[in-house]
């Protein structure tokens, strides 16, 4: 018997120097399960979590998944594993990561602004029925016992590169327009440090207990874009629209 743990890579340094609480240098990447973990016990900022509380009530202020790994594989009478989960898209995702780029596509839009960093950024992304098959092989293999795994799909594709995915995936035929931030409507800034990227190592699971994806790619885009359409965000979303600022910020754009 042993214990399985989802953790989550937000665990490592970078993320705290992509959100600003960790100082120092840029950690390299791709990450791996050795490279260095957050110093501090604050995964998100206070306003992010205020936010995602609003879509997860379990999410309490003091929300890290570091204690968790280190009681995980602490114990020395119950064998644990911990896997460190990527980004999670598919049905059933509360944080809707394709509802911003979906939702104008289907309104018609015929440019898309991205901001200039975030656009290049790259993070690790899992579809749900592979993360679920990585979870379900390592509590079932005992090799993996004692061990930490990332879990992301490779390569790890840049904003703009996994937003023009969803647009062949759904023929949509117009432009993503990169922007510098100074030009980017306020409802459409995102906060970080974008030249820290996220892009993990994901080939201990695949070397050790011989991890494949079930679902390909393609297939993947397609069953969340078909989700996504079925089942429209509730009253509260984490997206903000604002269709007139954003042709305003596309026309300075054109014009500088």
């Amino acid at each position: 018997m042993q214990v399985v743990a989802a953790s989550s890579m937000d665990v490592y340094r970078a993320c705290g120097v992509f959100h600003g609480s960790e100082e120092g240098p840029i950690e390299p990447v791709p990450l791996t399960e050795e490279s260095a973990l957050r110093t501090k016990l604050q995964t998100y900022p206070p306003p992010q979590v205020k936010m995602l509380q609003k879509i997860f009530g379990w999410l309490d202020d003091a929300y890290d998944k570091i204690p968790v790994e280190n009681a995980v594989l602490g114990d020395r009478e119950l064998p644990g594993t911990v896997l460190r989960l990527s980004m999670v898209y598919g049905p059933g995702d509360h944080l809707r990561r394709f509802h911003p780029i979906l939702k104008r596509i289907d309104d018609g839009r015929r440019v898309i602004l991205l901001q200039e960093g975030i656009a290049q950024w790259r993070s690790p992304r899992g579809y749900v029925e592979n993360v679920a098959a990585a979870i379900a092989l390592a509590a079932v293999s005992e090799q993996a016992a004692g061990r930490i795994y990332n879990v992301a799909e490779v390569p790890a594709f840049s904003e703009l590169a996994w937003a023009r995915k969803i647009a062949v995936a759904t023929e949509w035929d117009g432009d993503f327009v990169v922007l510098p931030k100074e030009r980017m409507p306020a409802h459409l800034l995102q906060p970080g440090n974008s030249a820290q990227h996220w892009e993990a190592d994901s080939s201990r699971i695949r070397r050790e207990l011989g991890y494949l994806e079930p679902v390909p790619l393609e297939e993947a885009i397609r069953r969340t874009v078909a989700w996504e359409r079925a089942n429209p965000p509730g009253e509260f979303s984490m997206h903000k629209f604002d269709y007139t600022a954003e042709d305003t910020a596309i026309s300075s754009g054109a014009a500088g």
